[in-house]
This record gives structure tokens, sequence and C-alpha cells, in this order.
């Protein structure tokens, strides 16, 4: 399937964040010409500085802007004159939403019209994606899978910032790119949403996310020189949809790539694994020790977990699932990488980080070629 990005202009938006270092190493291993438009990295350490870009020459260039700013956004648009854009640029996080709410608002609704506003003034671009998440959906905690359908109606700031960005997405499509032969002031422009479920793999560093946790408690006991490592654990019952990160930019550039080919392949689409890989967050920490303890342990660390429920912790959803049988039904897809191979390659990944960090880009890469052979 990368065949197709092979000099391919993508502007791909959120480039330093976790999701979007990956696609962005991806597509340039796939042989595109990529701009990234973000904020500095929003962590550190982070894997964007690790990814090894400077090879790539000019073929990568990275831009550091804020999605609020329209003006910077649209003279790099005008610059570089993108045939595909990848929105993924995102305040991402539940409890920083709860934060600072303006914040979150101002960047992932306006921000994302912001992106959709230069996306219809710049002529070049003929497939654009944006990213949203599972949240999006209004949350009866019931056990079967949302499906694209169900109401958009998110909880708490994030969320519903998220299902705001659906609905400026769908009104800009309904707007300006549908039905578009022969009516003034429409354009043949394919436009998708993808609702992606919740991503582990290397390099994740955020804060308030289970496995960067993880990561985070046996590198310390690294540094300490401890051969033990308790990870905290808040709500070991709530239930997610895991899948490593690979698994939705796969579906990501699918969709973005049928798109283009066709404009009747655009839609809104649930991107997330299959059922057996919805697990509770202490069954995914369990995951997570049980993998670092029992591969080559060179670091003598062993990891355990520990439930430390948060008094007066904001509300998050307990229980949350996507029905994909749509984009299996449309794309054929199916995931390459259930839960336990995700947590084989996320721990493989943490004892590279924590005892050889200049080999990063390589496990990167040999991820990736491992992921997208055949």
């Amino acid at each position: 399937m990368l065949e197709f990005y092979k000099n391919k202009k993508v502007l791909l938006t959120g480039h330093t964040g976790f999701k979007g270092t990956w696609l962005a190493k991806v597509l340039l291993l796939a042989g595109a010409e990529v701009v990234g438009y973000s904020l500095e990295a929003p962590t550190n350490p982070n894997l964007f500085s690790m990814a090894g870009f400077e090879e790539y020459g000019d073929r990568f260039k990275s831009v550091i802007g804020d999605i609020r700013d329209y003006d910077h956004l649209k003279k790099v648009f005008d610059e570089f004159q993108p045939e595909i854009v990848l929105h993924l640029a995102a305040q991402p996080i539940v409890r920083d939403s709860y934060k600072d709410p303006k914040y979150t608002y101002e960047t992932n609704v306006m921000g994302t019209v912001n992106i959709l506003e230069c996306v219809r003034l710049t002529e070049s671009v003929k497939s654009f994606l944006n990213v949203t998440t599972d949240k999006v959906y209004h949350n009866n905690e019931w056990s079967w899978g949302y499906r694209e359908n169900e109401p958009l109606d998110g909880f708490d700031p994030y969320s519903n910032s998220k299902s705001c960005s659906e609905l400026a997405t769908h009104s800009y499509k309904n707007s300006f790119f549908a039905d578009f032969d022969g009516k003034e002031g429409r354009r043949y422009l394919a436009v998708s949403t993808a609702r992606a479920g919740n991503v582990i793999g290397g390099g994740d560093f955020a804060n308030d996310r289970i496995v960067p946790d993880s990561v985070r408690a046996v590198e310390k006991a690294f540094v300490a020189k401890e051969n033990e490592a308790s990870i905290v654990v808040r709500n070991p019952y709530s239930t997610r949809p895991y899948q490593h990160v690979l698994e939705p930019l796969a579906m990501y550039l699918t969709i973005a790539e049928k798109q283009y080919i066709d404009w009747n392949i655009q839609g809104y689409y649930n991107v997330g694994p299959d059922d057996c890989d919805c697990v509770t967050t202490g069954g995914l920490v369990t995951l997570f020790c049980d993998e670092w303890n029992k591969m080559d342990n060179a670091l003598g660390i062993q990891a355990k977990w520990i439930n430390k429920a948060e008094a007066n912790a904001p509300h998050e959803a307990n229980f949350l699932k996507l029905d994909t049988s749509l984009v299996k039904s449309v794309f054929g897809w199916t995931p390459r990488w259930h839960i336990q191979e995700c947590m084989e390659k996320t721990v493989q990944f943490t004892r590279v980080y924590l005892s050889a960090p200049e080999q990063i880009a390589g496990e990167m890469e040999a991820e990736i070629a491992e992921f997208f052979k055949g």
C-alpha cells in the first residue's frame, strides 16, 4: 500500500507528537515529500528528536507553528501546495482538557476550522483526513461497539471538542466539497474523518497515559539502579480498545489513498482493534509487567503494578468500544498485531530506549518494515 505515497506531497499536522512522528517516518520511508506543521514536541524526552529525520534531507521539512495561527498555516499551504493533508494536531489529553478547556477548544475546534479553510483555498489538495477519537460518541457505557451513525456528544472538554471538530469537518464537506460537479464554489476534494481508539507503542512519553506511566516507572528504577519498578494504576477496571500505533496509521494512509483515487470512498470511519483487544487498564499493565519480566532481563528490573485510586478524579468513561465493521467491509482491513504482539513491541522498544537510545531510529524502521511487509 505504501507505493502510492512515493513522490506524493503530504502535509501532516501534529508531526512532533507520538502518532505524528511515527506517521512522518512511515511516509518518508515510503518515499513521500513531507511537510510537518506542529508545536514543539510536547514532552521531554520525545520520540521526534530520536527518529532520525535528518537523513531525509529536502524530502522532510519541519515547521514549528500553532494551528490556531491561520496566517502562518496558510503561508505553509501556499508554499508547499500539498496533494494530501493529514490532520493529527490536537490537545489530546482528557485530564489536560479539564485544566484548560478554553485552549482545548481553541486548538481542537478552531484549529480544525483553520486547516479546513486552508484546504478549501488550496487547489492542489485532493484528499483530506481529520483524525479524531473514539471518544466523540455519546457514551452510554454499553458493552457493544459504537457505530459511525451513533450520536456525537463527548462528555469532557477534550472529547466534546473532538465531536465539534467532526461536525466542523462535516459542514465544510457538505458546504464546499460535496456534489462538486458543476456547482460554483465547489471542487473535487475527498474528505474523511477517522475515529481511532487508544494506541500504544514505543516512544509515547505523554502524561496521564498508562503505558507511558509504566515506561516511566521502569526508567525511574533503571536510573536509580533499583531492581523493582512499581507502576501506579488509578483505575484498573476501565475498559478500552488498544492497538499498536502502526495499526491506525496504516488505516489513515489507506483512507487517504483510496479516497484520492475514488471520491466515493470518503466517509466517517471507526479505526479500532478487534474485540479481543479491548482490555481493562489493569489487564494492560499486567501484560506490560509480564512481558517485561519474561524477556531477557539484562537491565535487572522486575515490574509490578499497584492499585491506587485517585480521590476526586475527573470523569473518564469506564467502558468504550468501537464497531469497526465499516472499515473491514469497505477496505478489507484486519488488524495485523493483536494486544500481545503490541505489548511485545512496546516492551522491546522500551528496552532499546533505556539501553541504547541511539538505536531508536533503527528500531522504528525495523518495526515499520515488519508491519508493512507483504
